[in-house]
């Protein structure tokens, strides 16, 4: 395993925080950087990505940290908005996130490189967006160092101009994901045509994504079929934006087998993989399968292992208000708000066996599946590499801006003939 040594590490964590993270944890010792570093470090290495952890609740959030120590990765802990917005549905949001990692790192004594991530910062409406102009420069001011503006729910045209208008509110240095095509499941994918729109005309803007996320066959939550990720497809998009240089995100990852997963690594440039359900389920100490999706007995209950996670009094704790509230699979997630503070009221060995369970996971998924093992020297390289912060745009730009005027890009926009599947409030 390739070693960091004590002397790149002090460097790294002089010149590679952000002013952002410096101002709010100005004597920390946790290597907080730009999602740019992550994304670097996993093309460095190639064929390879990194766990962005959903951490819905803060034993996630210890979890995962300790398993990118363990195998020397460089990871990504994000909230979404559904998850930690204004309308959130656990303890940990948009604006404690950054800190609860960097009070982990510095207590369990992390040194690989962490990015936070502002994950689905959905925007639907034009009033969404009056909104985010105001409320995304708060995030940033709390920490988070990369962010996901998701206008996927828009028209083709709507999402573009949205990226574009929001633009401004993302610091440079700061790792930006745009999204292409709402995560519908088999319907509605995504298609080159969307993509390269997409993409085109934010580069003739000067916005250079570092990730582009599509609805490529997989679903978020519980992953019910064996439809799970299209790899080819994913494949063609991302070959078809080659000389943009822009990434990819992997979402709903939670239910699609290790092979599945394996394949998303080694044969597109995914370097960002999301992980939820399975990590909040594993915490709470249900039965999952090799590739974290929750078992569930012949009633459609979830099952508790003995002795894992929680106590069995507080599963039944947390079942019986799921049901008093009228809460079944998926929307079990609610459960995370409401009962956070009771979580950490268990005693210390519970606690540390709620972690263990999550950093054992995503251990395996790091070193097994995504080949991310060894990508935190890369990642403090490109910083000293670029002596900074901010490691700039991975690609030029390409296109005339010219042909990329508002009126432009309403007449692009109805000319690309795509199926964006059915309508409804699809879940981020």
């Amino acid at each position: 395993m390739a070693q960091i040594s004590g002397t790149d590490f002090r460097k790294a964590v002089e010149t590679g925080r952000p002013p952002n993270v410096v101002k709010l944890f100005p004597h920390s010792q946790a290597l907080i950087v730009s999602g740019k570093v992550v994304d670097r470090a996993m093309l460095a290495k190639g064929k390879a990505m990194t766990i962005a952890a959903n951490g819905r609740n803060h034993f996630i959030i210890r979890g995962a940290l300790a398993a990118a120590q363990r195998a020397n990765s460089a990871i990504i802990i994000e909230i979404a908005k559904s998850e930690g917005g204004a309308s959130a549905y656990c303890a940990v949001n948009y604006w404690n996130i950054a800190r609860q990692v960097d009070a982990v790192c510095n207590e369990l004594g992390i040194t690989i490189p962490v990015a936070i991530h502002a994950d689905h910062y959905g925007i639907k409406s034009d009033q969404d967006i009056a909104a985010a102009k105001i409320e995304i420069p708060t995030l940033f001011e709390a920490g988070i160092t990369s962010i996901a503006i998701d206008a996927s729910h828009l028209p083709d045209d709507q999402n573009l101009l949205a990226s574009i208008a929001l633009n401004p509110c993302v610091p440079k240095w700061a790792a930006l994901e745009t999204e292409v095509g709402e995560i519908k499941g088999k319907e509605g994918l995504s298609t080159v045509e969307e993509a390269l729109f997409l993409i085109r005309g934010l580069n003739a803007h000067g916005i250079f994504p570092d990730w582009i996320a599509l609805n490529n066959g997989t679903t978020h939550g519980i992953e019910a079929s064996d439809q799970g990720i299209q790899v080819e497809l994913t494949a063609e998009i991302h070959g078809s934006l080659e000389k943009y240089r822009v990434s990819g995100a992997q979402h709903g990852t939670s239910g699609n087998s290790s092979e599945r997963l394996r394949a998303i690594a080694s044969q597109t440039r995914t370097t960002k993989a999301n992980v939820a359900t399975a990590l909040q389920m594993l915490s709470w100490g249900l039965e999952v399968n090799d590739f974290g999706n929750a078992q569930l007995d012949a009633q459609g209950n979830f099952i508790k292992t003995q002795d894992q996670g929680v106590t069995e009094d507080m599963w039944q704790a947390m079942v019986a208000y799921a049901d008093k509230q009228g809460w079944k699979g998926g929307n079990y997630k609610k459960l995370n708000l409401p009962f956070e503070t009771k979580l950490l009221g268990q005693a210390r060995e519970v606690r540390e066996r709620m972690c263990k369970r999550v950093e054992d996971f995503v251990y395996r998924l790091l070193l097994e599946v995504f080949n991310a093992g060894d990508t935190a020297p890369l990642a403090i390289e490109a910083i000293l590499q670029a002596n900074s912060y901010d490691l700039g745009p991975k690609a030029d730009r390409l296109e005339d801006p010219a042909g990329w005027t508002e009126d432009k890009i309403r007449k692009r926009a109805a000319a690309i003939d795509s199926d964006k599947g059915p309508v409804g409030n699809f879940d981020d």
